[in-house]
């Protein structure tokens, strides 16, 4: 308790969009004690970021949310490009490779509200209500602890808080932490949801314009016929001399797109201007930044969201280290690993924004690099490059799915027995399963469950060579699985040395004392 009454919570999250909700999810599911606030007065109702990418859908697999986003969502539509009579269409989203050892190869339309409204049900049904209407005024921490005023009076305290309150974000102002990039204030885009009649479901519609007035028109999931819709506008338009209404927005859409259509039932509005930033710094003592908070780009490519969620998934299982007594070392990771990713990030998505801004279909193609199945922690503080690797994987990469070579009722793929908030060591060959018996693990913080994938390493039936394949296993071989799904260390265990199988404990538990 502070000396106001009020209990100190373990993380406080300031900022129920789908990252601080992700993060949010994760931590709760640890056992910890979180607060999550959000200044606006209700859940988020536009469908702004509408791409999820295969990685996020894996991280929702961890939540168990994949099916659920599944349903509620829905594939691309090809890209129709209008030009005059003719219409030019193509694929705009490749499928992940085979290769890429995912049960979710393609990227799923779902619009914003969806994805928030999934993370928001699952976040109550574990206990915690979002508290709406309320904005964090003056932050401050000491060593122990963060105190939160609101603008309500109260006080909260709690031992980190994290923001994921967006580019305005009061955390990183808090924090003192600069936000170094431009915005294009001269580039606008009004985004509307609304049904139009008239107008096919089978494309998502572009329509150019000289000047950098196109519209474009992109088909929602659901049974209301409801579309996202891109005005692109510029200094001087009459659509920039007052808010749209709906009769302005319905007239603006007939004279640049098409007279027979009609656009009805606006249930949401807001203007986009690029903005490219990315935070100095990530952390700051016992306050941190993720999503958009940290880093903010054009939408072109769905990147953002993706980020986002990818940036709580990293975030969350070092939290819990951190709380059960981690070194500072562990914690610092997370900038180490999450700010490049989103360096290249903000490159790649304003790379692919100046095709989307000259309606160039050979710039508008989406490939696996906008997946983000690639990216690795490889080099970094938890994956040095001298690491011991497979034939195919190294230290910080990504684990890739692989069907079991006998499944259960309970698992009959890798990433059931990775599902979780827990490290998984995970075992090729007959002393590797012996190895992984036997390292003590840290009684506090993350636990560890530990399973022999197969006893031997030399491939019997199509299944085995699968997963030997997947992972390049040519001999005994013990992986550690950290929570967020990457590679934290490989070895192979030799016969008089198996003590030393797993010495990537001690970076990845943040030196918690083993038992």
């Amino acid at each position: 308790m502070d000396d106001t009454g009020t209990a100190t919570v373990d993380v406080l999250v300031i900022g129920a969009g789908p990252v601080g909700l992700a993060l949010t999810l994760d931590l709760v599911r640890r056992g910890l004690a979180v607060r999550l606030v959000e200044q606006e007065g209700k859940r988020f109702e536009g469908s702004r970021a509408k791409g999820v990418q295969p990685r996020t859908l894996e991280v929702l697999d961890d939540f168990g949310l994949a099916d659920a986003a599944l349903a509620a969502g829905g594939p691309y539509p090809p890209m129709g490009l209008h030009l005059g009579p003719f219409t030019k269409s193509w694929r705009m989203h490749a499928t992940a490779p085979g290769s890429a050892g995912t049960p979710y190869p393609d990227v799923l339309l779902l619009p914003q509200y969806a994805t928030t409204a999934l993370l928001h049900d699952a976040v109550e049904r574990l206990g915690v209500r979002v508290e709406f209407g309320v904005r964090a005024e003056e932050i401050t921490q000491d060593a122990e602890t963060c105190a939160v005023r609101l603008d309500d009076g109260r006080l909260l305290t709690a031992r980190y808080v994290v923001g994921a309150d967006g580019g305005s974000s009061t955390v990183r102002k808090a924090a003192g932490i600069a936000f170094e990039g431009a915005t294009d204030e001269a580039d606008r885009m009004i985004l509307v949801d609304a049904a139009v009649d008239g107008l096919s479901r089978d494309h998502w519609h572009i329509w150019p314009r000289t000047g950098g007035r196109g519209v474009a028109a992109c088909p929602l999931p659901g049974g209301d016929g409801r579309f996202q819709i891109m005005i692109r506008t510029r200094p001087g338009d009459p659509a920039e001399t007052s808010a749209p209404t709906e009769t302005h927005l319905a007239e603006l859409v007939r004279r640049r797109a098409g007279r027979s259509l009609t656009l009805r039932d606006v249930s949401w509005t807001s203007v986009f201007r690029p903005n490219v930033r990315l935070a100095e710094r990530y952390r700051d003592g016992r306050l941190l930044l993720c999503g958009d908070a940290a880093h903010v780009h054009t939408p072109a490519g769905a990147q953002g969201l993706n980020t986002g969620v990818q940036d709580a998934y990293n975030l969350g299982w070092k939290l819990h280290q951190a709380l059960a007594g981690a070194g500072a070392s562990l914690l610092d990771s997370y900038e180490d690993e999450r700010r490049p990713v989103a360096a290249r990030v903000l490159g790649r998505s304003t790379e692919l924004y100046e095709g989307l801004r000259r309606t160039r279909p050979g710039r508008l193609t989406r490939g696996p690099g906008e997946h983000q199945l690639d990216i690795s922690y490889f080099g970094g503080p938890l994956a040095p490059a001298d690491a011991p690797r497979t034939a195919t994987l190294r230290c910080g990469d990504r684990a890739p799915d692989a069907p079991l070579p006998d499944p259960t009722a309970a698992a009959t793929r890798l990433f059931d027995l990775y599902r979780g908030p827990h490290f998984t060591a995970l075992a090729f060959g007959a002393r590797a399963a012996a190895a992984a018996r036997r390292p003590p693990w840290p009684s506090t913080g993350v636990p560890l469950r530990r399973h022999t994938a197969l006893p031997h390493t030399t491939p019997r039936t199509p299944r085995e060579a699968m997963l030997l394949s997947a992972y390049g296993i040519t001999e005994d071989t013990l992986l550690l699985i950290r929570p967020d799904g990457h590679i934290g260390h490989v070895s192979a265990p030799a016969d008089d040395d198996i003590a030393d199988a797993l010495p990537a404990i001690g970076a990845l538990t943040g030196g918690l004392p083993v038992g």
